[in-house]
């Protein structure tokens, strides 16, 4: 190769690379982006566990501790989902936590996650309400696909009994 054609190739190169990093960029977005807007709904049970099935226990409070309990909301909501477990079961989480093997919202206070996170909260917190008012799991399944659990405000939360 002569010198001045060893420069311009170096350019094609990294223009080439750039040009490759940029479209896997793109499609890995896009894959992301069209799960939640085909459909969008993540994992949930249609119906409650078989009788003989006992789902795994919810954390106690005395299991959280540190930025997992520094909110008194973050508390109550596991004494909350240890009350409705079959409620939970059969919601979606729209943090999409199914990525990550979840199949419910039962499945965030079955550990810490939980507590670490304000959209699984938000949706404990509207679940257990709509279910003191008599609706079926059905029903604030419907309500949680509709985004109705966005409107749950966190910090007084704590006072839903």
């Amino acid at each position: 190769m002569t010198p001045s054609r060893l420069p311009h190739s170096k350019y094609v190169y990294r223009a080439l690379t750039l040009i490759f990093l940029l479209t896997v960029t793109l499609t890995m977005s896009a894959q992301w982006s069209a799960q939640e807007e085909e459909g969008g709904i993540p994992a949930y049970n249609a119906g409650p566990p078989a009788k003989d099935t006992k789902l795994p226990p919810v954390l106690t409070k005395d299991q959280l501790w540190g930025a997992d309990a520094q909110y008194s909301y973050q508390t109550h909501a596991y004494d909350l989902a240890s009350k409705i477990p079959t409620v939970l079961h059969q919601q979606p989480c729209y943090c999409y936590c199914d990525r990550m093997g979840h199949n419910s919202l039962h499945s965030c206070f079955e550990n810490t996650h939980g507590a670490r996170c304000s959209t699984c909260l938000k949706e404990l917190y509207y679940s257990y309400r709509e279910h003191k008012k008599g609706k079926t799991a059905a029903q604030i399944r419907a309500g949680i696909i509709k985004g109705d659990w966005k409107l749950i405000d966190l910090d007084t939360a704590a006072t839903i009994n």
